[in-house]
């Protein structure tokens, strides 16, 4: 696969967003091209995750997540395990090819290489996430408000979130 056939898929990651042609070209570089057969499976619920797969072709399901058993067909360009390529982090979901997958692994050593050597990538990431985490932090606040309970847990793990986040900002769209 030609490398611009592999930075599109990229550009429409949320996380991706805002970095430099550059940036996300480097990123498909190092990813590592590969294909999952029908039945198999992609990330599997209870392991560790040592990267994250972007679903560049093929039919993919989500046949279990936090909540249990599902069935969840996944559309092209779904990045799995996304925080795995950054962070030691265990799957939450069973994903499994339904058709041949093409995928791309973006594998957290080579991430941690590349934000050695471009801190910019780096704070991209903690912005992104710092963002993410705000605007959970806000959805809280919400539910929290709605429930009539200021002084309930909902409030208390606002507060654990509020120092990791500082306070809400405007989100980037």
């Amino acid at each position: 696969m030609a490398i611009d056939a592999l930075v599109k898929p990229l550009l429409g990651v949320e996380l991706f967003r805002g970095l430099r042609p550059l940036q996300v070209t480097e990123i498909a570089r190092r990813a590592f091209r590969t294909v999952y057969k029908p039945g198999e499976v992609i990330i599997a619920a209870g392991s560790e995750g040592d990267a994250a797969v972007l679903i560049v072709s093929g039919e993919a399901e989500r046949v279990e997540g936090p909540e249990g058993p599902m069935s969840q067909t996944l559309p092209l360009g779904t990045l799995l395990g996304e925080m795995a390529m950054l962070i030691e982090t265990e799957h939450t979901s069973t994903v499994v090819a339904r058709s041949t997958v093409r995928a791309l692994r973006i594998a957290r050593s080579e991430m941690q290489e590349q934000m050695a050597d471009d801190s910019q990538l780096a704070d991209h990431f903690v912005t992104r996430i710092a963002e993410r985490l705000s605007r959970i932090a806000g959805e809280l606040r919400q539910i929290d408000g709605a429930l009539g309970e200021s002084d309930g847990v909902l409030a208390g793990a606002m507060q654990a979130v509020a120092p990791a986040v500082g306070p809400a900002a405007p989100l980037l769209h």
